[in-house]
């Protein structure tokens, strides 16, 4: 299912979560493993590049050869990269990841808690608005899983939650995983509204039958266990919760492709859900 995984890192603990997860996944799919290193100018001025640019990259080939070393170490092949950007980091790792054909990206991301969780700008974050590739998020926290037992998939039945059944599916197949179908019913957008109650009614049935026919698939496709459950509340809090409480091993979501300013605007229950649940969330866009 994977043949190339592809890691950025920086050498921050969270961009160690995320490649000791790269590293566990290319090892349990025979997979290569591609470890970019994104030279960060930050906001210095451009007269003193010249003079960052030297010591950045000795940093960044000292942080990959690190990478190298765990990987030989499990006997994984590796490819690495230190790149001079000539755009936002984020892009750079989407270009890289489209240009070497590779299945999935692997990033690292801050616990955050509070406010602090809804502040959008990460690299991780904005990596997964607009890549075509899917996108493995890994807090710096989370367990390290390459032997998926439970897959939660949430669902409403769209295009992006259709692209995302089939790569759970499949995974869930590879891995003998028991696969969780769940759709949230947001109260929120119809808590105090006249009619609330067949409102409620007609979502939960629409629900029901996203649900049913993710279930139908995955028979058909020989997942050997399946449970359903229609939840509600705050979608991405719901689904954080059900994951938590299941101990799930990961979440598969769908993620709408966006660019220019649409990239900037929060709501995306996906992206909250990565910041709240404590488990691999993995972001799988429909152009995939």
């Amino acid at each position: 299912m994977y043949d190339k995984i592809l890691v950025p890192t920086d050498g921050s603990n969270a961009a160690k979560k995320a490649v000791a997860e790269g590293i566990a996944l290319a090892k349990r799919f025979n997979a290569s493993l591609h470890a970019i290193y994104v030279i960060e100018y930050n906001n210095h001025p451009d007269r003193v590049k010249s003079e960052l640019s030297t010591e950045l990259a000795t940093q960044g080939k000292r942080v990959l050869g690190d990478v190298s070393a765990r990987a030989d170490d499990k006997e994984v092949d590796i490819t690495t990269q230190v790149i001079e950007p000539g755009q936002p980091v984020h892009q750079e790792i989407i270009e890289y990841g489209t240009e070497h054909d590779v299945d999935v990206v692997v990033m690292g991301t801050h616990g955050r808690t509070g406010l602090n969780r809804l502040v959008l700008g990460s690299v991780a974050e904005r990596t997964l608005r607009i890549s075509p590739i899917p996108v493995l998020t890994v807090h710096e926290a989370s367990d390290i899983v390459s032997e998926f037992e439970t897959i939660l998939l949430p669902t409403d039945g769209s295009k992006t939650a259709t692209t995302a059944a089939t790569h759970a599916i499949q995974l869930a197949v590879m891995t003998d995983a028991t696969l969780h179908v769940v759709h949230a019913v947001d109260l929120t957008i119809i808590a105090g509204e006249y009619g609330s109650g067949k409102v409620l009614d007609s979502l939960e049935t629409a629900g029901q039958q996203a649900v049913d026919t993710v279930i139908e698939r995955a028979t058909d496709a020989g997942v050997q266990s399946v449970e359903a459950s229609i939840l509600s509340g705050s979608p991405s809090r719901a689904i954080a919760d059900y994951a938590a409480d299941r101990d799930v091993d990961l979440v598969v979501m769908g993620t709408h492709g966006r660019s220019g300013l649409e990239r900037f605007l929060i709501g995306s229950v996906t992206e909250k859900v990565v910041r709240l649940a404590e488990m691999p969330v993995l972001s799988v866009s429909p152009s995939k």
